[in-house]
């Protein structure tokens, strides 16, 4: 499989308010930039986007090496909490309903597709191309 390593961001001005996502795929030496916003969103809505339409762009199973600020995105998927969500009808340990309902069913057949690996990042740091999308989701979201 090959290996693509994927880079994402969401940015929200107000939450809710106008927002933007961002993502960076890197594979063989190539690099390609995505981004898009809404006018009204959430930032973790805006995380998910970047994650979902980095993973569409994949036209075959991977090896995916994902990096996110978002405790939010990569805590839900690698220990598992989501799944628990899912199984318990959309229902928080806590008892509240999971939000975002919509985007991680849109996600989570895509993450079943890849190997993927999830790395947390720390934001506004000193990861060049998380700061790049941290700049792109930020242009988006000022687009509104």
């Amino acid at each position: 499989m090959k290996t693509v390593t994927i880079y994402t961001d969401g940015a929200c001005s107000g939450n809710p308010g106008p927002g933007g996502w961002a993502a960076i795929l890197e594979w063989n030496g190539r690099e390609k930039e995505l981004s898009g916003g809404e006018a009204e969103t959430t930032n973790n809505r805006m995380e998910l986007t970047a994650v979902i339409r980095a993973l569409a762009m994949l036209k075959e199973p991977c090896t995916v090496e994902l990096y996110s600020d978002s405790k939010y995105v990569i805590d839900a998927l690698e220990k598992g909490w989501v799944y628990g969500w899912k199984k318990k009808g959309w229902v928080k340990s806590d008892k509240k309903p999971a939000l975002n309902v919509d985007l991680w069913e849109q996600l989570l057949p895509l993450i079943g597709r890849h190997e993927v690996h999830y790395h947390w990042v720390k934001g506004h740091g000193q990861n060049e191309k998380n700061n790049r999308c941290d700049e792109l989701a930020v242009a988006e979201s000022k687009k509104f």
